[in-house]
């Protein structure tokens, strides 16, 4: 009889700026193993962290090196996918970072490093179970996305595709950090909507929509922001890639019953006069992940497969649990 330990065994780490959450993945998609670590801040502590976190899955699963296939990596900044290097990662205070070869160096163990967006979107395509094409939609601090065809992360030529933040959709609006006045990171992105509400608070978004149930006009009129926002990055998503699906993660799937009702009926609305847009149902093409889920890292695990001539989703598909 064969067991999850028979085959290869992939790890995944997801490093954000507070926290790394790890997972170890078998063959079949079983999830085999977890990790959750605080994340450090400069080059040393980044490298430190991961290796502690690859370190303690090894232990927990109680097995040598040799049995690790590979371990990937998703991380915020631009990276080179090709080269494993990260670049301005600020909230981590890494400016350059070789990060793929010192992890391989130091575990020596093949090592994928993929910006942290795209690596959910490899994520949360496997979670589907199927290989229909998928945005991934992540409005955090910023506005960012990442799309998934045929199994494999789509870049564009020079690796900016699923930037849907910086789209312009009111040339009044606010001035966007990019430069440029009313992009979709403007009305939706967390940190915009904390600037525009400037009465600070642990939780903004939360604030604003407390305020607005109170029927706050700033707050509502912010609201009304949140989700149009989503809705126009929604519609970039679909016209400009034709995925099927658009999953929505990041900071703001805690409030996802607050909010998803109010995107959808926002998209609903957009496409009251045009029956070009309503021929293509956006409403029916989100899901919001919930709070806890680990896409991140279950798209990390599964980087070095992406780079591979076989189709990845076709033989790992890995369970949500």
């Amino acid at each position: 009889m064969t067991g999850p330990f028979d085959s290869g065994i992939r790890i995944g780490l997801d490093i954000g700026g507070t926290k790394i959450a790890g997972i170890a993945l078998a063959d079949d998609g079983t999830v085999l193993g977890r990790v959750r670590r605080p994340s450090g801040w400069g080059d040393a502590a980044v490298l430190d962290g991961a290796a502690a976190s690859v370190i303690e899955l090894i232990d927990q699963l109680d097995v040598s090196r040799e049995r690790i296939r590979s371990i990937g990596i998703g991380i915020p900044g631009l990276v080179d996918a090709a080269s494993g290097v990260v670049l301005h990662a600020v909230n981590l205070g890494v400016a350059s970072l070789g990060l793929a070869a010192h992890v391989r160096e130091a575990l020596g163990v093949a090592c994928v490093v993929e910006n942290d967006v795209k690596a959910a979107a490899l994520g949360a395509a496997a979670l589907r179970r199927d290989t229909a094409p998928i945005a991934y939609l992540n409005p955090g601090t910023g506005v960012a996305a990442g799309v998934v065809i045929d199994g494999r992360i789509w870049r564009g030529a020079r690796g900016t595709a699923g930037e849907v933040g910086h789209l312009v959709v009111d040339p009044q609006g606010r001035v966007c950090g990019c430069g440029q006045r009313g992009c979709i990171e403007t009305l939706c992105g967390g940190g915009a909507l904390a600037r525009a509400w400037g009465r600070g608070g642990e939780l903004p978004v939360r604030d604003i929509l407390d305020a607005a149930d109170a029927a706050d006009e700033t707050a509502v009129a912010l609201r009304d922001d949140l989700f149009r926002g989503a809705a126009a990055a929604v519609r970039a998503l679909v016209l400009a890639a034709d995925v099927e699906t658009v999953v929505i993660g990041g900071g703001l799937t805690a409030l996802a019953p607050r909010i998803e009702p109010g995107i959808r009926a926002r998209l609903r609305r957009d496409a009251v006069p045009s029956p070009f847009l309503q021929s293509l149902h956006l409403d029916e093409r989100i899901e919001l992940l919930p709070a806890d889920s680990a896409v991140a890292a279950i798209g990390a695990a599964l980087l070095s497969a992406a780079n591979a001539p076989t189709h990845p989703l076709e033989k790992e598909i890995p369970v949500h649990g």
